[in-house]
């Protein structure tokens, strides 16, 4: 006899717990809303797959109360070195070793798994959070007050439906939520075959270096990134007369190492072919069914921005999900996401393909970003974070749409503790201020001096800083102070981390 109760509801359904799944139930959790994530894996998948974050994830993680556990697990990134066939270089992009305005460093190298492990333990502080691994997610049917879940437990082959006010399709490249949205992909044009080559040192290597290197050799690119530990990696372009199995075997891969290390040096933990694409979902929500990460996005691997991009979309959504579940805000709302994200994941993924032309054309357009190559000097790569597309950002205000600095608290602690996951008006004083509505937090240069210099320098008396922590819009005088008060309807009232 089939159960005939009624199936257990949650606000939120993810599909698919790699990172941003991940990090979008820890949001969630933050925000007290119920939520379940369903995993068709039964463990963290023990081999490497991403290895850089930058400084906005590190805030996203700081923001789920989770950076401290993740910092034993990560190395600093001195940066990427672009040589041509010679060993000269040709594109300096060194990483500043100081903090950035988030208030952490701007480039982390990390062993997937690792932070995987930090982020699904992290869910046990949430009661009204829940994970079930070996969920195979088959059907999704919406309504107008929300969505049936079916799946199957691999464990036992039994069959389960909940119901879920909305779902993340956070489930990878190959997403079945996409498919159940009905999205075809913009194809931006970029597929490659590359090896993936992981290794483990036996023996100290420290002529290898810290620094990523782009062997911009016509013959054949290459890319070597220093990982955590004894980790180190090889990306390696596969020829296009070549057999993506046959390359892969332990004999071929010792070959196309043997300019850099030996079997003598390290052993082989993973070797495997990927393609590397560039393609974006045309469509990332249809009714309650949305998309996060890979599922959305896809990008080649030469910025280190496929991850970071999916923290972002968590980031981005996870607030507006709680806005509209917790605080009664418009279903609407969830308009922006895609508005908001899409332009800006865009624009790195097409700055990837340009920097895989670089990696992969006999003469260097350094014309890049970065200017012209000098005759004796290299050209020094510098990467500005995109702004945020069209949606809540007041657009015709300065600073709108860019990401807020981070400001030391008086104490020593950073501010976004103080915050927590919602609102903040920043100000130089709070003395002539009546703040009608109770989700918006206060932050005055009185608890961190830098914020009146930054006021000062940027020409505004306020900037209204949403839980993303990118601006929503500024004031110059106390009529743009009301405008951006009155802009934040329902009020958006997210508690700080435990």
């Amino acid at each position: 006899m089939q159960n005939k109760s009624a199936p257990e509801e949650f606000d939120v359904v993810i599909v698919g717990r790699g990172p941003v799944g991940a990090t979008l139930a820890n949001l969630l959790g933050l925000c007290g809303v119920r939520t379940l994530v369903l995993e068709r894996e039964a463990r963290t998948y023990h081999l490497p797959r991403a290895v850089h974050f930058d400084d906005e994830c590190m805030r996203v993680f700081q923001t789920i109360g989770l950076a401290d556990a993740i910092l034993p697990h990560v190395i600093l990134s001195p940066g990427m070195l672009f040589l041509d066939a010679n060993g000269k270089m040709l594109l300096d992009w060194s990483r500043p070793q100081t903090l950035t305005p988030m208030g952490w460093n701007l480039s982390y190298r990390f062993h997937q798994p690792d932070l995987e492990d930090v982020l699904i333990s992290g869910l046990a502080r949430w009661p009204h959070v829940s994970l079930r691994s070996r969920c195979d997610v088959f059907a999704l049917d919406q309504d107008g007050t929300g969505v049936r879940v079916r799946y199957e437990d691999l464990s036992n082959g039994k069959l389960s439906e909940v119901r879920a006010g909305y779902v993340i399709g956070c489930d990878g490249a190959r997403s079945l939520v996409r498919r159940f949205i009905g999205s075809g992909m913009d194809d931006l044009g970029f597929h490659e075959r590359w090896l993936v080559i992981d290794v483990l040192l036996k023996r100290a290597r420290d002529d290898l270096g810290d620094y990523s290197l782009q062997h911009c050799d016509p013959r054949r690119p290459a890319t070597y990134v220093r990982g955590t530990g004894t980790r180190r990696r090889w990306e390696i372009t596969v020829l296009p007369n070549e057999d993506s199995n046959e390359v892969a075997q332990p004999a071929k891969v010792w070959e196309l190492l043997s300019r850099w290390i030996t079997p003598d040096d390290a052993e082989l933990e993973r070797a495997a072919v990927y393609t590397f694409h560039s393609v974006i979902a045309q469509q990332w929500r249809n009714g309650r069914l949305l998309l996060a990460g890979d599922s959305a996005h896809q990008t080649p691997p030469f910025l280190g921005q496929g991850m970071c991009a999916g923290i972002r979309d968590a980031a981005n959504l996870a607030w507006k999900l709680a806005s509209i579940i917790r605080d009664g805000a418009a279903i609407d709302l969830l308009d922006t996401y895609q508005s908001e994200r899409q332009p800006h994941v865009r624009e790195f993924i097409e700055l990837a393909i340009r920097l895989g032309g670089v990696i992969n054309t006999k003469a260097i357009e350094a014309g890049l970003a970065a200017g012209q190559a000098r005759e004796n000097a290299p050209v020094k790569l510098e990467v500005k974070k995109p702004l945020l597309g069209p949606g809540l950002a007041l657009g015709d205000l300065p600073l709108a749409g860019h990401l807020a600095p981070q400001f030391m608290l008086n104490d020593g602690s950073r501010g976004d503790e103080g915050i927590g996951y919602g609102h903040v008006l920043l100000v130089g004083s709070a003395k002539r201020l009546a703040l009608s509505q109770p989700g918006i937090k206060l932050l005055t240069s009185d608890e961190a001096e830098g914020i009146g210099p930054w006021l000062r320098e940027h020409g505004i008396t306020a900037a209204l800083v949403r839980p993303d922590r990118y601006i929503c819009g500024t004031a110059r005088n106390d009529a743009e102070l009301d405008r951006l008060i009155a802009a934040i309807t329902p009020p958006t009232h997210v508690p700080s981390a435990a």
